[in-house]
Formats: C-alpha cells, sequence, structure tokens
C-alpha cells in the first residue's frame, strides 16, 4: 500500500500513532496549531476514505485511530523523497543527510554498525 499524507495528515496521524485511539475533540487539543474541529473532522474522514485510520462508534461520536503502521508511512515518505529530489539514490540521500548534520561520534558509530550489518547481508 503506497502511503500520501499532506503536512496537516501527517500532524494528525502523529496524534493518533503517539496517543492511539482519540476523539476529534482529543485529537484538536493534541496537535501544535489550533484548527476547528470540522477541520480537523474533515481531514480524520479524508484520511478514513484513503485507508490510513479506522473509527468505532464511541456515544455520539468516534473514536478514530491509526490503520496503517507508523514505519509503514516513514518508509513510504522516504522513498517518494529519495525518488523526487535523489533520482533515487540512497546514497545521494544518505551523503547529504550527513554532510549537512553535526553527528555524534555515537550516532556515527550506530551507523557504521547498521552499514556494516547491512553489508554482511549480501
Amino acid at each position: 500500500m503506497k502511503i500520501t499524507l499532506t503536512d496537516r495528515e501527517a500532524d494528525i496521524m502523529q496524534v493518533l500513532w503517539e496517543h492511539g485511539p482519540s476523539l476529534v475533540a482529543e485529537v484538536r487539543e493534541r496537535l501544535s496549531d489550533t484548527l476547528a474541529y470540522t477541520t480537523v473532522l474533515t481531514v480524520l474522514r479524508t484520511l478514513q476514505a484513503k485507508g490510513y485510520v479506522g473509527y468505532e462508534e464511541e456515544g455520539r461520536g468516534h473514536r478514530y485511530f491509526a490503520s496503517v503502521k507508523q514505519q509503514a508511512a516513514r518508509k513510504n515518505a522516504l522513498q517518494h523523497l529519495t525518488d523526487k529530489l535523489f533520482k533515487g539514490s540512497t546514497e545521494l540521500l544518505m551523503t547529504q543527510l550527513v554532510s549537512d548534520q553535526k553527528l555524534t561520534p555515537a550516532q556515527i558509530a550506530r551507523m557504521r554498525k547498521l552499514l556494516a550489518e547491512r553489508a554482511g547481508k549480501e
């Protein structure tokens, strides 16, 4: 399943991933910027139509939950970014990330370990 999220959809999905099933008012309260209740509801309905969110009825409202895993969405977003801006080259993406960041020795060591493990699998 290809997962594509707008910035606003990603914000709302992040709330569901971090806090679990939530009512519209709860999602709205947990967002970093102030949105109208109807705006949050519209985005949740759009996410439901895309198959990324489900809901269970609770009283007069709905408790929404993420139907896709955060890791799957991250993987799709990263693949999209790699394809669009780095001509599909993971190496170019990683080079950009590493050259533009101030990495600690511990972060570099973890990256080396992951690369070594990956090289050992091939």
